[in-house]
């Protein structure tokens, strides 16, 4: 059962994206931020926790996760470390994902030619 309501959940937010690119005609880019800020927006509010208790992966995976881990950490070092802790929380919870995009981008644009 768990993993049907991690595909109900994560599915359910990539229907979100592609309905507010489908209706609002907005680009990916437009969506990716929007998602980043929403994950954010929850996380303040306390919600994002819960989503993830619930739906597990299905709430972990997609970009709304990164918004989330960004505020998340951000806070956690804020209250320890003062205001230079609001930088280390954003890249100790985030910089697996952030090394991981600057490396697969790389090895990409190696192997790839850019149209001109």
């Amino acid at each position: 059962m768990e993993y049907v309501v991690a595909f109900v959940v994560g599915g359910t937010i990539c229907i979100i994206g592609q309905l507010l690119m489908d209706l609002f005609k907005l680009t990916p880019a437009h969506v990716m931020s929007s998602f980043v800020v929403a994950g954010a927006v929850l996380d303040v509010f306390g919600l994002y926790d819960r989503l993830i208790d619930f739906a597990g992966a299905g709430a972990t995976v997609p970009i709304t996760s990164f918004g989330h881990s960004l505020l998340h950490g951000a806070m956690e070092q804020a209250e320890k470390h003062g205001f230079i802790g609001i930088g280390i929380g954003i890249f100790e919870l985030t910089s697996a994902g952030i090394s991981a995009a600057i490396l697969f981008a790389f090895i990409v644009a190696l192997i790839f030619q850019p149209k001109g």
